[in-house]
């Protein structure tokens, strides 16, 4: 019963052990793709954390949910989670993650090493669901006391009151739901954002679309910023881009010691956060991870300010794209495929003035 396992020895095959997060995160290890080291906590540290007298409880109020009635709902998760944050780690899953955490702290010659602490939870990306994005993220956790506190909280973060919502809504027994919790090397970015290896605007599989702002990338992936947006072609690696004015970053604050939302000094506002370089190997690696996994990807990514060119990029995330994926295949323009356009521009004369 592995209570750690680390990213790259964990794929697919251990989506029930590690989550959707963490094992697609061994995936694109496996493809070749840099990805910031960590281990995850498996589902099985959950279970027997979340196991006799604590399940008993939380399971009796389960039972007595009416998912419409709001405050019942928000009171019966406060209680989960009062109860799982009382509940303590045994000896010996708190020893496994310890060691881990160090392990990965001498990796880079530190003794507390800043990490994001991920919830990955097992039915993330099901077909006809989207339970992805419902459990907690916590970013530039340091020192073994937070890493264990936060690992806990993604792990009650299983029974906010919108998860809880959801299952029922679904018909999701929530016992079937276990969750693994990723830790993983922050990267110290000085830009992130979300790549996605088809246009998500009009589903074009010959275009990758990405997008970027300063800091952190959960300004862009909350949605709180307006990002600059480069749209690569596959075949011609043609850059196209439209630069943004950027207000509002996310970064870690070394006086306060938590990651805040501050503003972009105005000299950078109005400047391109990635280089046409780095714009152009992200594209490179969006195209490796969709022949990887053999369908559009909808991807994160980091710059880390501390590294050179190209060396400084990584990817943090990859999940199947869920809008233009699921419609029915149909050719895009004049009732030929995508293919067929792609060949025709591959195969087109270029006249030349002499």
């Amino acid at each position: 019963m592995p209570y750690t396992l680390w990213f790259d020895r964990a794929g697919k095959e251990a989506l029930a052990l590690v989550g959707g997060k963490n094992a697609s995160l061994g995936e694109l290890i496996r493809a070749g793709i840099p990805v910031p080291p960590g281990f995850s906590v498996t589902t099985d540290a959950y279970l027997d954390f979340f196991s006799g007298t604590l399940k008993e409880h939380v399971e009796e109020i389960l039972k007595k949910i009416d998912p419409q009635d709001i405050a019942a709902l928000e009171e019966a998760s406060r209680k989960i989670k009062e109860m799982m944050m009382e509940t303590p780690f045994s000896k010996k899953l708190e020893e496994e993650i310890s060691s881990n955490y160090q392990a990965l702290s001498s990796v880079f010659d530190m003794q507390d090493l800043p990490v994001a602490v991920r919830s990955s939870a097992t039915a993330e990306d099901l077909p006809g669901a989207s339970f992805a994005g419902q459990q907690d993220t916590f970013l530039w956790i340091q020192g073994i006391d937070e890493v264990l506190l936060k690992i806990k909280e993604c792990m009650a973060s299983l029974f906010t009151p919108r998860a809880i919502a959801y299952r029922m809504k679904m018909g999701f027994p929530h016992e079937k739901v276990h969750i693994s919790v990723g830790v993983q090397k922050i990267v110290d970015a000085r830009a992130a954002g979300v790549m996605f290896t088809i246009n998500p605007i009009n589903g074009d599989p010959s275009k990758v679309v990405i997008e970027g702002n300063w800091g952190l990338g959960e300004t862009v992936v909350a949605g709180l910023c307006n990002p600059d947006k480069f749209v690569v072609d596959k075949v011609t690696m043609i850059l196209e881009k439209e630069i943004s004015i950027k207000e509002t970053e996310c970064v870690f604050d070394s006086r306060k010691k938590e990651v805040v939302h501050r503003d972009v000094s105005p000299d950078r506002r109005e400047i391109q956060c990635i280089e046409d370089d780095e714009a152009l190997e992200l594209a490179r690696y969006a195209k490796k991870i969709e022949d990887y996994y053999g369908c559009p990807q909808d991807t994160e990514w980091s710059i880390d300010r501390h590294k050179p060119f190209p060396f400084n990029i990584f990817l943090v995330q990859s999940r199947p794209e869920t809008v233009w994926s699921q419609k029915k295949k149909e050719p895009i323009l004049g009732k030929k495929s995508a293919y067929e356009l792609l060949m025709e521009k591959a195969m087109s004369k270029v006249k030349i003035n002499m």
